[in-house]
């Protein structure tokens, strides 16, 4: 019985350190392969997107395609961005629109422009604020602010305010704060 237990015994500690030596072997030698390994396949699968938006950015048809979104997309920022000689018609555009809601009382002040841009950190746009106030239902307020969103450029509501009027049939007081975005000028 001893003969077998030594037996046993010698063939589990040759098997604990064969699995010490593979351990230790898949450690140091192997995981290291295989990260760097995996850093390889990254390295190569980016380097083959870069090549492959290279080979498709060649070919004529894309850049046809890339120049005609490009035109499209300056389109829609003409939606939102007025030009910065266009800016000083803004007030009178709004004016032109509270007298055809017939609000009373109107009034337009434009917010200094030195302190939009210290705030703006963008070369090419700027934020002109603008500040409405005026007396009306709210049915002339719900017009003129649906006017304002119809408005090209768009105009931006920023913030308002309804006073409502304690006397039954007088018109509320409004203010409104409006932001507009302007393209800077140019120096050439």
């Amino acid at each position: 019985m001893t003969a077998y237990k030594k037996y046993f015994i010698t063939l589990a500690l040759v098997w604990v350190g064969c699995i010490v030596l593979f351990l230790l072997v898949y450690l140091f030698l192997l995981s290291p392969q295989a990260v760097a390994m995996s850093r390889v396949e990254q390295n190569f699968a980016q380097a083959k997107h870069t090549y492959e938006t290279a080979l498709l950015a060649s070919r004529p048809e894309t850049k046809t395609k890339l120049a005609e979104e490009l035109g499209q997309l300056r389109d829609q920022l003409g939606d939102f961005v007025t030009e910065f000689d266009d800016s000083s018609n803004l007030t009178f555009d709004i004016g032109r629109i509270a007298s055809e809601k017939q609000l009373g009382s109107f009034a337009v002040k434009t917010v200094d422009k030195r302190k939009n841009t210290s705030s703006n950190d963008n070369e090419h746009l700027l934020e002109n604020k603008v500040q409405i106030s005026f007396e009306g239902s709210f049915t002339q307020f719900a017009a003129f602010l649906n006017a304002l969103e119809r408005h090209h450029p768009v105009l931006f509501v920023d913030s308002f305010k309804i006073v409502r009027s304690l006397q039954e049939r007088s018109p509320h007081k409004v203010d409104m704060d409006i932001a507009v975005f302007v393209r800077r000028r140019q120096e050439s």
